[in-house]
């Protein structure tokens, strides 16, 4: 009994130590773009002999391919350059919002490949028949990515509300409590893939989903602990830390939205009163512009049409909002100190006009008196840090991690 359970242990250890190393070649292709075996076994401190071994099974798998040409394209017998596959395995966000639907496919490079969004209302809509429309709208981008001979081997949802365990357990916009997303989504996935095989199916806050991609794929150079907000019609946050997600006891840290600005303010959908998204959400902000907040999307374009004609009302809307914003970021800022604070979702086009009232309260308010120390920490997202590619990216991270563990899916 002793040798067997012995026996396992080397075994198991074994294990463990090639799926590190098979990660760890992957990472380093992946971080060089294009390398040798040679230079891989130098990077990593393996033997050639090893990592050969390790790269003929990330061959099999799909993640990595190979060509003819050396890396520097001399002259001579050429040696064998591995880079990632751009077919192969391939990861897949759905973000689900008030009032549309996101798929976005990424391959191992991070590069969307295929993108999806249908616009519609989900307000008073059940939640069974909103995730059943997202599983169709799913179910047509993996046919689209079959097509460029990727593998979609598991999906993200990105939602909008406290998510945990693959359950909503409030999106007060949606009018969600206790929704098993994951499930009720994964069936009808299933439903409409009756031949294929099952995908692993997660879940997360769209706003950390969203500050993921920021981190992975954005602008923020060397930035690893920062302060992400997004405005949709409600108002999402997350907090980055040393490079990763800081959840909380109860994995629902960075709701921003619902701090409270004034106390005796308007009701908010959670309940309280007074909470930022009340001054500073997508209908909060279309109203006090003058424009019918039913337009949505529409409407933010109009906004921002107006304000850069130098419209009076819109110019005031937004400047209060930024104001409101800078207090409530100024608190976050005083507890947290973060590097940056970035603004994205519908505050990255309207940052002409958000940010010198949102920076005035921040250099007021910061208690450590270093917000300008190198230049304002207040920024925009960049064009990459949206919950769809976050969530699609958190797939590809995962298949990083342990390319063996998808080699049948």
């Amino acid at each position: 009994m002793k040798n067997n359970l012995t026996s396992l242990a080397a075994k198991a250890g074994h294990e463990s130590v090639r799926r590190h190393n098979l990660s760890l070649v992957l990472r380093t292709v992946r971080e060089e773009g294009e390398v040798t075996r040679a230079r891989v076994a130098n990077l990593v401190g393996l033997t050639r002999a090893a990592v050969s071994s390790l790269v003929e099974e990330l061959l099999a798998l799909g993640c990595l391919s190979e060509s003819g040409k050396t890396s520097s394209g001399s002259a001579g017998r050429p040696g064998t350059v591995l880079k990632l596959a751009r077919t192969g395995p391939a990861g897949l966000g759905v973000e689900i919002n008030i009032d549309y639907v996101s798929v976005c496919a990424v391959d191992l490079t991070g590069t969307d490949r295929v993108r999806v969004t249908e616009h519609t209302d989900h307000r008073g809509v059940p939640a069974a028949e909103v995730l059943a429309h997202a599983a169709r709208l799913t179910n047509r981008v993996i046919g689209s990515t079959l097509e460029q001979e990727l593998r979609v081997v598991g999906v993200e949802l990105a939602l909008p509300g406290l998510v945990s365990g693959g359950v909503v357990r409030q999106a007060p916009n949606l009018g969600w409590n206790r929704v098993a997303a994951e499930g009720i989504f994964g069936q009808a996935l299933s439903t409409l893939r009756p031949a294929g095989r099952a995908l692993a199916v997660g879940s997360d806050n769209e706003a950390n989903l969203a500050a993921l991609a920021e981190l992975w794929f954005g602008g923020l150079g060397g930035v690893r602990t920062f302060l992400y907000l997004t405005g949709e019609i409600g108002v999402g946050g997350a907090l980055v830390l040393n490079g990763e997600m800081l959840r909380g006891a109860h994995g629902f840290a960075g709701e921003i939205g619902h701090m409270v600005v004034d106390p005796q303010g308007p009701l908010c959908r959670c309940g309280a009163r007074g909470c930022l998204e009340q001054y500073a959400g997508r209908a909060a902000l279309l109203e006090a512009a003058g424009i019918d907040p039913a337009t949505g999307v529409r409407g933010i374009g109009e906004l921002e049409q107006r304000a850069a004609a130098g419209e009076a009302r819109a110019v005031e809307a937004l400047r209060e909002a930024g104001d409101r914003l800078g207090v409530v970021l100024a608190g976050a800022v005083n507890l947290f100190d973060p590097e940056a604070v970035v603004l994205g979702g519908i505050y990255r086009n309207l940052m002409p006009w958000l940010e010198a009232s949102a920076d005035a309260q921040l250099t007021a308010r910061v208690v450590s008196g270093r917000w300008h120390e190198k230049g304002s920490r207040l920024r925009a997202s960049s064009l990459s840090g949206d919950a769809a590619r976050g969530a699609a990216a958190r797939v590809v991270h995962d298949v990083l991690a342990n390319p063996g563990a998808y080699a049948l899916r």
